[in-house]
């Protein structure tokens, strides 16, 4: 007999060795408002198929939680990959990324044309069908050449080019109805879990829809987003050009040493477009009738506004135009005045935080070509403090405020909207691991902000990945709802950085103790990286975006 510690009621019961999940979940009675989908097992996520053979730790998880909705929407997608190859069997499906709340997709039928609304009611029904008869996911463990020459039977080379270059003697892989893909994380007991979904045109393509994470009775609100689909659309181009189109690409040109010129290519997109921002504000600022003379510039955390910020000065000053500058950080109430989340906390991300009716005077008098006197925050002492840091906006400058709230209206509701230009930054991962795994935006930031917070001692990988969900939270209320109203959305991610980061994340990643819940993340995390293939940074020039993360910035 095995003991089995259940965190939900921090009582112990004992049961058979190889006792699954699924069978324990009745013999611990506690309130289940949803439906439980997974759990972490010892601090680490495994399907409710799991079998237990010694004393474990046991937390079982529902769909309000990151890993159960990862693993709900995980499986949906295979629903839908499979009922679209038995609608259509020479289809090619491609979950691109989350987006308006929802997965975008791509269903390319055999003859290359793409789907039409008589053939996406097929493909629903048969889903319907298929949750109807309940089907179980099956998981298989075998060796890796094994499952690459399932793959290639199957003609899925973007999941052989995948395995061929991760470097793993054993993969999993999963089959529905004896249909195989493979997914990274674990997935539903069976099909009758996806009760609630919605499959819908889209662009070019479709949506698949999902429940609300706080509202799991409830499909995510629909939300428009073309400026941040243009964006997406606009790499993913870029990556056809290359010829990348997932991650087993990427690793295969890394492998062939062309680390430096893919690196090259990214950056030197990025400064393209860097430049066309600059170029667009130089007419903006020199436009007769309505003159820019504010930039506002967000994103959500470790998206690299602040060095978007100095780059972009950079090309403002070869445009002929003068930036002035400063960051909303700096306005910061002294940290007793800051407003605290309902455990008692200080909320950093509340728009309160910052004074925004000083902010704004100080805004109005700069356009007013006064002088003024512009506080430094002191993150030591939680004190605002002048140090004799005064600014003046001088013909042909232009005054540019860098924060999380910048483009919040109320920050500057009392300045002329066609006097401002707004930008977004935000990584927009473009690269999926294969076609049926979408890579999370999240990821790519907070990997980011954990090696950054580390090498600068601010915070251990645990304390990083254990602020993520009440910084997510914040940005979902402060930052993203503004995104859209944005006159230019500047993605800060790039290909390979993922290979770049894993060097740096790794041996982080690894100091997160194992008896403690941010383990569970830290172990996801491992686990994703492990998939790219890790490359020097030696390439990545000094003035990169990266820098500001993983250490040698020059800006």
């Amino acid at each position: 007999m095995i003991k089995i510690y259940c965190v939900n009621t921090n009582t112990s019961k004992t049961f058979p060795e190889g006792t699954t999940l699924m069978e324990m979940l009745p013999e611990f009675e506690f309130e289940k408002p949803y439906p439980i989908l997974c759990a972490k097992v010892n601090n680490v996520s495994q399907g409710l198929k799991y079998k237990a053979f010694n004393s474990r730790q046991v937390e079982f998880l529902d769909y309000t939680s990151y890993l159960g909705r990862s693993v709900y929407c995980n499986s949906l997608c295979f629903l839908l990959c499979k009922a679209a190859k038995d609608v259509f069997p020479d289809c090619r499906v491609v979950l691109r990324r989350p987006i308006s709340k929802g997965y975008y997709c791509n269903i390319i039928k055999g003859d290359s044309s793409h789907i039409t609304q008589e053939d996406l009611d097929r493909i629903t029904s048969r889903m319907h069908q298929i949750v109807d008869a309940d089907m179980p996911f099956r998981r298989h463990e075998v060796r890796t050449e094994e499952a690459v020459e399932l793959f290639t039977d199957l003609g899925y080379e973007d999941k052989v080019k995948l395995l061929k270059t991760t470097g793993d003697v054993y993969v999993n892989y999963y089959t529905l109805d004896g249909t195989p893909d493979h997914y990274y994380e674990a997935l539903l007991p069976s099909t009758g879990y996806l009760k609630l979904w919605n499959l819908t045109m889209y662009r070019d393509g479709l949506l698949l829809r999902v429940p609300d994470r706080h509202h799991p009775e409830e499909l995510a609100p629909f939300c428009e987003q073309p400026k941040t689909f243009e964006v997406f659309s606009e790499n993913l181009k870029w990556n056809r050009i290359m010829g990348l189109d997932n991650v087993g690409d990427v690793n295969l040109a890394c492998q062939r040493g062309e680390t430096g010129d893919l690196i090259k290519i990214a950056e030197a997109l990025q400064e393209k477009k860097i430049v066309q921002i600059a170029e667009e504000i130089e007419r903006r600022v020199n436009d007769p009738e309505k003159p820019v003379r504010l930039v506002l510039i967000t994103g959500p955390s470790s998206s690299g506004k602040s060095t978007f910020c100095k780059r972009l000065s950079i090309q403002l000053k070869a445009c002929g135009i003068r930036p002035v500058s400063f960051s909303t950080d700096d306005y910061f109430v002294n940290r007793l005045d800051t407003p605290r989340l309902p455990n008692g906390e200080f909320d950093f991300d509340n728009f309160e935080t910052v004074d925004h009716r000083y902010l704004q005077s100080d805004v109005l008098k700069l356009l007013n070509g006064e002088t003024v006197d512009v506080p430094e925050y002191n993150f030591v002492t939680g004190l605002r403090e002048f140090n004799g840091k005064k600014l003046k906006i001088e013909p042909g400058s232009v005054l540019i405020i860098e924060g999380i709230h910048a483009l919040n209206p109320r920050l500057t509701d009392q300045v002329d909207d066609d006097s401002k230009y707004r930008i977004f930054i935000n990584t927009i991962t473009s690269i999926s691991l294969d076609d049926h795994n979408c890579i999370p935006t999240s990821d790519n930031r907070l990997l980011r902000r954990i090696v950054r917070d580390f090498n600068k001692g601010a915070f251990t990988a645990r304390e990083s990945i254990m602020h993520w969900p009440n910084v997510r939270r914040s940005e979902v209320k402060w930052i993203y709802p503004y995104q859209e109203n944005a006159d230019v959305l500047f993605n800060s991610a790039y290909l390979v950085e993922f290979a770049v980061l894993r060097a740096h994340a790794e041996r982080i990643l690894m100091t997160v103790p194992k008896n403690c819940p941010e383990y569970s993340e830290a172990h996801r995390l491992k686990k994703f990286l492990s998939y790219f293939t890790p490359v020097s940074d030696k390439d990545v020039p000094a003035t990169s975006l990266l820098r500001s993360f993983i250490g040698g910035s020059s800006l």
